[in-house]
């Protein structure tokens, strides 16, 4: 008999970014670096798994932005070019490395990777959301939503109609991507605020996950700490974060990714090689980029060592021993302690895996394996099976929180980013009056109405204000800020006066087209 449940989960989301102005974009190759090195790789993971009868279960957001560049005929597009690129860039590096043996089967080896890759992003038809789904169906794998834009709900607490729309649009989207209504959901920067639960309530969502703080400084305190789920008054459940394998991975100087026998991720040969050579592969502008292909281990900060993926591999393999023992461990003493299965609830960034923590995707296969395989201690399970097999839960109020610095919200609003809010607010309270003086919209007016709110959802994507707090990137952050808000002001105007310009209105549709089937009624409190 088992003593107790873990719940792993994958947060994948990156911002909506496509530019179809420019030939060429740096920001989007966030997507296209993600592809590659970690959502195929997870395909590729879970397709293994199934082949080989393993029964495993894991939950994975998947954010409507993430999914609406997934599904994006122009994306896929460039992005099929980009891995082309990458593609020939590996030939030619297989061949000036032929007598360099150190690096060689490092070429080739992504020179294969690659191949892989591309065959698997056209198996799917480019739609990679396709092969989720099959997972989904097949019972391994539960998708959850998440903010529309991954608006970061504690801050619009005086624009309720603004979280109301980023919860119906991501619940729309997803019954449209994924054929049924999402059952849970990742709150955007794992950000809570007490009463929100009634409009995940209202969106037929049944449970979201917190931070741990937000269970254990809960109004009555729980029971059974972050090792049980509480429901909120609205019925809604909450699982919490767990700390301590949180910790096994996350932390930047006792995580696993941080082991001198894992890749380098900052030794890239787009800022290694030579300039001329490398040239055709960087970008159009001349500026060095990660290409992905990396020849070295972390070793050290000096000297350091050609990366060998059999090491790597073993390292992996030990590491997922360890994580599981200590997980067995866990379970072990809480179910003395409590009288009670604990669950674990170890959520994760997904582009860590694959991307930052290029052996993360290895590492998570041989965790599953050896979970179903090695032991009965502890049992894979989704959040939503762990509700039906454990009905009763306690009743309380969680308290506000996110995850991230200090855990209340302080990487969102500081000197650098707090300037953006008053704008937002002030938009949505805009959106909201027009809401209310055009309930029948048809033609021209509704087409603007609609994109009034795609221009004020993508403003309030809490990667902008991240990126301001982080210092990085800050010019696109800005850009991207007040482009979208003055798109809404330009909206609201023409729409007030009825002077909506078509020709303007198309290009912005065609530029910002998420959400296609979009409903400005949905802005409502």
């Amino acid at each position: 008999m088992n003593k107790g449940y873990l719940c792993l989960v994958l947060h994948a989301h990156l911002p909506f970014v496509r530019h179809p102005e420019h030939e060429d974009f740096l920001e989007e190759d966030w997507l296209y670096e993600a592809i590659t090195e970690t959502y195929v790789p997870l395909i590729l993971v879970f397709e293994k798994l199934i082949r080989d009868n393993v029964d495993f279960r894991i939950t994975m957001s998947l954010t409507p932005t993430l999914c609406s560049m997934l599904q994006d005929g122009l994306l896929q597009e460039r992005y099929l070019k980009h891995i082309n690129k990458l593609i020939e860039l590996a030939h030619r590096e297989a061949d000036r490395t032929r007598w360099m043996p150190e690096f060689n089967h490092l070429a080739n080896m992504y020179l294969s990777k690659f191949y892989e890759v591309r065959g698997t992003f056209e198996k799917y038809n480019r739609d990679l959301t396709r092969a989720f789904k099959s997972f989904q169906d097949a019972g391994k794998l539960e998708i959850i939503t998440c903010g529309a834009t991954h608006g970061y709900f504690p801050l619009m607490d005086v624009t309720k109609a603004s979280v109301n729309a980023q919860v119906r649009v991501a619940a729309d989207h997803y019954e449209n991507v994924f054929g049924r209504r999402p059952r849970g959901i990742w709150l955007p920067e794992c950000g809570y605020n007490p009463g929100d639960d009634q409009i995940l309530k209202e969106a037929g969502i049944k449970y979201f996950f917190t931070d741990a703080h937000a269970i254990l400084h809960a109004t009555p305190r729980p029971k059974y700490g972050v090792f049980a789920p509480v429901y909120c008054k609205s019925g809604v459940a909450s699982f919490g974060r767990d700390l301590e394998s949180s910790k096994q991975v996350w932390s930047s100087i006792e995580g696993y990714p941080g082991d001198y026998f894992y890749r380098e991720f900052y030794r890239d040969i787009g800022f290694d090689l030579d300039y001329d050579y490398i040239r055709p592969y960087i970008h159009p502008d001349g500026i060095r980029i990660n290409t992905g292909i990396k020849y070295f281990r972390i070793t050290g900060s000096e000297n350091k060592q050609p990366y060998s993926p059999e090491l790597a591999r073993e390292k992996a393999a030990e590491h997922a021993g360890n994580f599981m023992f200590n997980r067995q461990k866990q379970a072990e003493y809480l179910f003395d302690l409590l009288k009670k299965k604990p669950i674990i609830v170890s959520p994760y960034d997904a582009e860590l895996y694959g991307h930052w923590w290029y052996e993360g995707v290895m590492w998570l296969d041989f965790l599953i394996r050896k979970i179903v395989f090695d032991q009965d201690d502890i049992r894979l399970i989704t959040a939503s099976e762990y509700l039906i097999e454990n009905p009763r839960n306690q009743v309380v109020t969680p308290s506000m929180s996110s995850w991230g610095w200090k855990g209340y919200s302080e990487m969102w609003l500081q000197g650098s980013n707090d300037w953006i809010y008053r704008h937002l607010h002030a938009a949505s309270e805009k959106m909201s009056e027009l809401v209310d003086a055009y309930p029948n919209a048809q033609g021209i007016q509704l087409r603007a109405l609609n994109q009034c709110l795609r221009e004020l959802l993508l403003a309030q994507s809490s990667d902008w204000a991240f990126i301001l707090g982080t210092g990085t990137h800050t010019s696109y952050a800005v850009q991207r800020t007040k482009n979208h808000l003055l798109n809404f002001m330009r909206l609201f105007e023409e729409i007030k006066s009825n002077s909506i310009d078509n020709n303007w209105l198309s290009e912005i549709e065609r530029k910002d087209n998420i959400f296609p089937n979009i409903d400005y009624r949905k802005h409502k409190d």
